[in-house]
């Protein structure tokens, strides 16, 4: 009788426009919105974390460890994450969840935008690289914020059979961001001089990132704080908990979620940020070149993701997870030398990887939300992610660079192997990622 109250009030919240209400679709259009312009921020600074950093505050040191430096940096966003879900989490609580976003975003913004006004070393010496810290660091509290709860709230309130569908919506960010980032460095990198670019051209794709936030804002803010929706938060029960509370009643979920779609959070940066490293570093491929290659396979990437909806709901979210992991273990062991293949070697890593990205990161999202109690869901959902984040890609580009400029590219498959390994043993003894609702 529940479920029929629940479907019913989902039906007419979902109701024609004649009622005043909005429909699944623009909920979608705000979770894709959001996700992008997170995503597009993202893939900005890991882009310059390659081409620019080494470079603009690093230059006293080869530039191999000014990479290594650089995605040591890089890292600490992930790090910083889940500290800014835990006090954002009691903003939410305190003052709501609109106010929550509008200060996560802003100092997101603030934050991405700083870095276009970063000196570099020779302007004021080891000081650069502890304000880029100190911003990356901002960029990673902020991002703890953005936690909005559309995601769950858009897979929870569909047909049961369309779960894996809509649970793929989110994830359409990240190759999307990933396209647009690319395409702007690109454009930079092949139409300025490697001094004007070094020294002004790399600044205005953080100005770009800043405006795409600003749009992203308005557009989620529209939604998370309309009394629609906010009556749908409330009766999913998607409203924040308490963290310590959370944890306790939550934290074999949390461990669980936290490792089940690790083999496509370690893939995630394989196939995105380590790439350009080595092309940039170890051969003589222009980097615009591989930024196109990165756009090509992204689409792909869209595609698979796409697909990677119909699939969860024919075979289940559980078996496609465990299926991907262990296409991930099988891709790891012969893929990583594709990179020192040229062009076609390059773009068949780019693109398969892609393809088995999509197919399991398309459904990472949908396999946490629904292992959780409906009171915690919101708080151990957040959590999950950062923490997921954290372990499965937040060192990835630093170890597999290191890995690969000091054992050779067959041993960052060890890497990969690994995150197979953890998803199919976090997928082994978890009984509840296709459980129905609690």
């Amino acid at each position: 009788m529940a479920t029929m109250s629940l479907q019913t009030s989902t039906r007419a919240t979902f109701g024609p426009d004649r009622h005043g209400h909005l429909d699944p679709s623009e909920i979608a259009v705000g979770v894709i919105i959001g996700r992008t312009s997170e995503y597009f921020d993202f893939f900005v600074y890991a882009i310059a974390s390659v081409v620019v950093f080494p470079k603009l505050i690093f230059p006293h040191v080869d530039l191999v460890t000014g990479t290594l430096y650089s995605f040591a940096i890089f890292a600490l966003a992930f790090i910083a994450r889940p500290f800014g879900t835990t006090v954002f989490l009691a903003v939410d609580r305190a003052y709501g969840r609109g106010v929550k976003l509008t200060i996560s975003l802003f100092l997101l913004g603030t934050s991405t935008v700083a870095v276009a006004f970063l000196p570099g070393y020779a302007d004021i010496g080891p000081s650069a690289a502890v304000l880029l810290a100190l911003l990356r660091i901002g960029q990673g509290f902020a991002l703890g914020g953005t936690w909005d709860g559309l995601a769950p709230l858009l897979a929870l309130n569909v047909p049961e059979r369309r779960r894996g569908w809509y649970a793929m919506i989110p994830q359409l960010g990240a190759p999307l961001g990933l396209f647009v980032a690319s395409a702007l460095f690109a454009y930079f990198i092949s139409r300025l001089s490697s001094t004007d670019f070094l020294d002004w051209g790399w600044r205005y794709p953080f100005f770009v990132a800043f405006a795409i936030n600003v749009v992203a804002l308005f557009a989620r803010l529209r939604i998370v704080v309309g009394p629609q929706y906010s009556q749908l938060f409330e009766s999913d029960d998607l409203e924040p908990a308490p963290v310590l509370k959370t944890l306790r009643a939550e934290g074999r979920n949390v461990i669980v979620g936290t490792f089940a779609p690790l083999a496509s959070f370690a893939l995630f940066h394989m196939v995105t940020v380590f790439p350009l490293s080595w092309v940039f570093l170890f051969t003589r491929e222009n980097v615009e070149h591989f930024l196109v290659i990165e756009m090509i396979a992204a689409v792909f990437g869209v595609a698979a993701i796409i697909a990677s909806g119909p699939l969860a709901d024919w075979v289940g979210r559980r078996t496609l997870l465990g299926a991907s992991a262990v296409a991930i273990g099988a891709f790891s062991g012969f893929a990583p030398q594709l990179l020192d293949a040229g062009d076609v070697g390059e773009a068949a890593f780019m693109i398969l990887g892609f393809i088995l990205l999509g197919i399991s990161f398309g459904q990472s999202s949908g396999s946490v939300a629904s292992a959780f109690t409906r009171a915690n869901r919101y708080t151990a959902s957040a959590l999950t992610s950062d923490l997921a984040w954290l372990f499965g890609a937040g060192f990835a580009p630093f170890v597999a660079l290191f890995l690969s400029s000091n054992f050779g590219l067959l041993s960052t498959g060890a890497y990969l192997l690994s995150g197979a390994a953890c998803t199919l043993i976090a997928l082994a003894v978890s009984h509840r990622l296709d459980r129905p609702e609690a």
